[in-house]
């Protein structure tokens, strides 16, 4: 089951360069299996949710009914619904969303989000910037307010907007303290990006 969805997911995510590739899959299957390890909860329907979840991003050109289509007479229907909630709930849309109700969704949202901040997070942002051609940084942008997808942004921007948000807003203990060093991480490069933009 897990070699098959492997190679679902591959082919899925082959031609990603949004910083949404098969490598960042397998950063939050590992991070998810990690957490687990502490927190508990069914380690099935963690990985399979966690190497599953990118394939439901619409800004991927992904859907959840592709995620219902292969799980269909793979796992129990239980199983399959579990893992579509916690695919459908965990993403971030503005920080605003319900909070995800079981311990396996907690802890691939987690996955998610630990995989968001940090070096990495820094690293995939500017990728993704660069993907959807928004500026690197624009001097006197606002950062946007919850919601609001239409008004001007930049990739700096991003930061404030969600990424430094999210250690908030950790599920478990685990992944808790796993995001404070991260977050740290990032206020350090941004006050260092910020001090040399202005030189």
């Amino acid at each position: 089951m897990i070699n098959e969805t492997e190679q679902f997911v591959r082919a899925f995510h082959a031609t990603d360069f949004s910083g949404h590739d098969y490598a960042h899959i397998e950063r939050v299957r590992k991070m998810a299996l990690r957490i687990a390890a502490t927190e508990g909860g069914d380690l099935l329907t963690i990985e399979l949710a966690a190497l599953l979840h990118d394939v439901a991003d619409t800004k991927l050109g992904g859907t959840l009914s592709s995620v219902d289509a292969f799980l269909s007479g793979k796992v129990s229907d239980a199983r399959k619904q579990q893992i579509l909630q916690i695919i459908e709930s965990m993403s971030f849309k503005g920080g605003d969303r319900p909070a995800v109700k079981t311990l396996e969704g907690k802890i691939v949202q987690d996955a998610d989000r630990l995989d968001a901040i940090g070096a990495i997070g820094i690293a995939r942002t500017f990728q993704y910037g660069a993907l959807t051609q928004a500026p690197m940084h624009v001097p006197g942008f606002r950062p946007r307010k919850p919601g609001d997808r239409t008004s001007p942004s930049s990739t700096i921007n991003h930061f404030y907007e969600k990424l430094l948000l999210l250690k908030d807003l950790m599920n478990t203990e685990t992944a808790k303290h796993l995001a404070a060093e991260r977050h740290t991480f990032m206020v350090e490069f941004l006050e260092r990006f910020q001090k040399e933009w202005e030189f």
